[in-house]
């Protein structure tokens, strides 16, 4: 069920819930520095398809960078210090990465963020991210920071459960949304992405969620 969104848009500013908000268009003017950034990360890091603790392939590819890096295998959820397919670190988070996670989080009103993860995802048409919490970080009362870059998607956002009514935002190239404090527990997800072409990214949607993971 969609629910109206909380409040009208101001300066491209749209709270979404209590502790909510989606900042259009903010990451635009680091899209250079990222899309080089994301390269420079896959070069150590490829994106790969999880499989699920249930043993399901994911429709999402992603990869990590930062101290932690979210896995997921039929062993369960999980942070790791190690990429497990090569047993390294992973690649360390680019400055242009930090500067914007911390700044967008400050614009929401979160002034202390200090990221020490990021999950980028490569949906390509056809893929999908169900309805879920992000609740395998330890420390709760940092918010998450999420970056679209590339095709545009429509993003989930709904209550504490499950169940809950959900907005549909429509997200595009640049777009950011910031969720902590009482909406940090918010079930989220993705709806279907829809074929495209992007001038950047071609038929891709990359996104960047920033964690305080450790």
């Amino acid at each position: 069920m969609q629910a109206d969104l909380f409040a009208d848009e101001h300066d491209g500013q749209l709270q979404l819930a209590s502790g909510a908000m989606l900042l259009r268009g903010y990451a635009l003017a680091e899209q250079e520095a990222f899309l080089t950034a994301i390269d420079v990360v896959l070069e150590s890091a490829p994106f790969r398809h999880m499989t699920t603790p249930g043993g399901y392939v994911m429709s999402v590819a992603m990869t990590n960078c930062g101290r932690y890096g979210w896995v997921s295998d039929v062993s369960g959820y999980r942070y790791s210090e190690n990429d497990p397919q090569t047993n390294q670190p992973w690649p360390a988070m680019p400055s242009a990465f930090l500067h914007l996670a911390r700044a967008a989080a400050a614009v929401a009103g979160f002034v202390e963020f200090d990221p020490d993860a990021c999950l980028i995802n490569c949906y390509q048409p056809g893929a999908r991210l169900s309805l879920h919490q992000d609740r395998n970080e330890r420390d709760m009362s940092a918010p998450i920071v999420s970056v679209s870059l590339g095709l545009p998607a429509t993003f989930l956002f709904g209550g504490l459960r499950c169940g809950d009514s959900t907005q549909r935002i429509p997200l595009q190239h640049g777009d950011v949304v910031v969720w902590g404090g009482p909406a940090r527990l918010r079930y989220h997800g993705v709806l279907t992405l829809k074929p495209g072409n992007h001038p950047l990214l071609g038929t891709r949607r990359i996104n960047l969620t920033f964690r305080k993971a450790g």
